[in-house]
């Protein structure tokens, strides 16, 4: 039967979240119902909020989420009751062309449930990200569940479903990062973070952290940067030129998503470098760059969705990183909270006061 839960809605546009009740469906064909355990505040959700990625409010708020499968649909097989899981938000088709060629992780035909979640009034409720897991069960596509280690504590294993997996992917997956590489990371709130992890992870010999908040910087330090430059007072392009013998970083990851940043990150890469754009503009901006430069400087300018992860290749392996010592996930949890406590923490996120807030249920 249709089970009354508490969660976490945006009704309008820019209006202060609240905690209501909503009501999940028993889970149909290629669904699953999940009991969330942690949720991640993310600055994707806080968008929705304000209206910035559509208007289809109200929006069941949440992303970012770990959890226990509670009961499956008909003709689901990828995951069972009681399976530890991390929801993520591209769930691959595997008929598309893509699928069909090999390259799952760009899958163009990505789905959700199709069933809706609805208010106690039968208004239906957009999911954020297909998710919608700031509550205390949610209506998912199976294959959006990837199972992992039980071992893994849910506040950290959540985080994997968003920011931290796109950071890492950026370095590991996009910018293939490798063993003596240097690179440059322009932007070190959750997102550049990862990718200072990430190329820490693959071996990088240089890595260096760039951004206005000497904060972040510290926090970058400890995931491994090697060297830290505060662009509010320093030429980034120069600083990082200047740390890589003039030449410039094999990759450099913008974890901005600005056209000035984006800049920056083209002409502070070396001759055939890498360019992975990972923050995400908005609709509004435009880049201009010299056609020349573009083809002068050859290597790649890439973008990078969800870290061009595939979640069940990744979300095992990372989690077993971590379990292991050698993947320090937890320093991304900055603090965890209630759930009527998102509205406090998207402000505190809009002050770069954390890395991540997560909601523990």
């Amino acid at each position: 039967m249709p089970q009354q839960v508490k969660a976490v809605i945006a009704r309008a546009k820019g209006a202060p979240v609240e905690v209501t009740t909503i009501v999940v469906p028993d889970p149909g064909p290629g669904e699953a119902v999940v009991r969330i355990q942690a949720c991640g505040v993310c600055h994707t959700d806080l968008h929705y909020r304000e209206g910035g990625i559509n208007d289809e409010f109200p929006f069941l708020l949440g992303h970012e989420a770990a959890g226990i499968v509670e009961s499956v649909g008909e003709g689901v097989t990828e995951v069972e009751p009681g399976d530890f899981v991390v929801l993520n938000w591209r769930a691959v088709c595997g008929q598309c062309r893509s699928c069909r060629r090999g390259r799952p992780q760009y899958c163009f035909d990505t789905h959700n449930a199709k069933q809706k979640m609805t208010l106690l009034d039968g208004t239906e409720l957009s999911p954020a990200l297909g998710i919608g897991a700031f509550a205390e069960k949610t209506l998912v596509a199976a294959g959006q569940c990837t199972k992992v280690d039980p071992a893994a504590e849910p506040a950290v294993a959540g985080l994997l479903g968003c920011g931290v997996m796109a950071g890492l992917g950026a370095a590991i997956n996009t910018g293939n990062v490798g063993r003596g590489d240097s690179v440059a990371v322009i932007g070190c709130g959750g997102v550049g973070g990862a990718a200072v992890l990430g190329s820490r992870l693959a071996g990088a010999a240089k890595i260096i952290a760039v951004d206005i908040d000497d904060r972040k910087l510290e926090t970058a330090r400890r995931l491994g940067a090697t060297h830290t430059v505060n662009s509010r007072t320093t030429d980034p392009v120069e600083a990082i030129r200047e740390l890589t013998g003039g030449n410039g970083a094999d990759v450099v990851v913008e974890a901005v998503g600005r056209p000035e940043t984006y800049k920056q990150a083209f002409y502070a890469r070396d001759l055939a470098g890498t360019v992975v754009l990972v923050g995400v503009p908005t609709p509004e901006m435009t880049l201009e760059l010299p056609l020349l430069d573009v083809f002068g400087r050859g290597g790649a300018l890439k973008s990078s969705w969800y870290g061009d992860c595939l979640p069940s290749r990744d979300f095992p392996m990372l989690i077993d990183l971590y379990l292991q010592g050698r993947l320090d996930l937890r320093a991304f949890v900055t603090e965890t909270i209630d759930l009527d406590a998102v509205e406090q923490a998207f402000e505190r996120m809009h002050h770069g006061d954390v890395l991540r807030s997560v909601v523990i249920l």
